[in-house]
């Protein structure tokens, strides 16, 4: 459709893909831990970072998952370094074994890509009782990106490369609970919604980067930490609600991004040079995006922080 080709500032459109958008890039001499990377959009950032020299490490829930995608894209990409280490974004003693082991691998880490997620889910509470779309998509994240965060520094430091975070969000930001997030209702299944949860969560991504993105600057570190929309894609991320998910399929070709046009915005975030020293912005369809009022109040920035501390303690 002619609106999806309209092309922003960055030169790139909502129609341009993952290949496109990182086209001449070397990432080689880089290390990327990409988390939900075993489907969807986590499965094409993955190639793509590996297309471009990247050692790409899978945050994976399910490992047998992992090694088939892994082994797919060494076939199409024999030159490409991959590992898979188990990730459970949900269980925070999963995320703790994660980073426990990756640090302990001596690797460096110059990107770290929080793109795991669900969407809609029942309400259900995680290993650890706290509602299962803000454990998975915000709470698991955030632990995950503390404990990292020691090694980006060292790897930024010794390398003199920039480091960059990328949290994938959504436009459902714009569509959270009134308050935003639900501090002292955060575990309440009365008033709760799957959707508003789910927006919720989504909008904690944003807060949690532009927090992060203010601490790195004041710390003087050579890290970004950015945001971002990938566009309505046909993903599993639909499978609890089996009349969206029927619509999607049937429509998807029609509205909606290809995986290939999805995983675009991760990437350009992550590598593209067009994007070096920029922290604390919130991106869509591979351009600067203005998120919702709420995304952008350092209050609530700070507020969530200091929440989100408590519940990983």
């Amino acid at each position: 459709m002619w609106f999806f080709r309209r092309k922003g500032p960055s030169g790139f459109s909502s129609s341009s893909t993952a290949e496109e958008v990182t086209q001449g890039i070397d990432a080689s001499g880089l290390t990327a831990i990409v988390t939900g990377a075993s489907s969807g959009i986590g499965t094409e950032t993955t190639r793509v970072l590996a297309l471009r020299g990247a050692h790409v490490i899978m945050g994976v829930r399910n490992m047998a998952a992992g090694k088939d995608v892994k082994e797919a894209i060494v076939k199409e990409i024999p030159t490409a370094k991959i590992d898979a280490i188990e990730l459970d974004l949900s269980s925070l003693s999963s995320v703790r074994k994660f980073a426990s082991e990756f640090n302990s691998s001596g690797r460096p880490l110059n990107i770290l890509i929080n793109n795991a997620g669900i969407m809609a889910t029942p309400f259900m509470l995680s290993k650890d009782n706290i509602e299962l779309q803000f454990a998975t998509n915000h709470v698991g994240h955030f632990l995950l990106t503390n404990l990292l965060l020691d090694t980006m520094k060292k790897t930024a430091h010794k390398s003199s490369k920039e480091g960059r975070i990328v949290n994938v969000s959504s436009e459902a930001h714009r569509y959270p609970y009134r308050e935003g997030i639900r501090f002292d209702k955060i575990n309440d299944p009365s008033g709760y919604s799957s959707f508003a949860a789910y927006g919720q969560s989504k909008l904690a991504n944003i807060l949690h980067a532009n927090e992060l993105a203010k601490r790195l600057k004041e710390d003087g570190a050579d890290i970004t930490a950015n945001s971002l929309h990938p566009g309505a894609i046909v993903t599993n991320l639909f499978r609890h609600n089996s009349t969206i998910n029927g619509l999607v399929h049937l429509l998807g070709r029609a509205v909606l991004k290809s995986v290939q046009q999805g995983a675009a915005t991760t990437c350009y975030v992550a590598l593209h040079p067009q994007v070096k020293g920029v922290t604390g912005e919130y991106f869509s369809d591979s351009n600067l995006a203005k998120p919702r009022p709420q995304g952008q109040d350092l209050d609530l920035a700070k507020k969530l922080w200091d929440f989100s501390m408590d519940l990983v303690k």
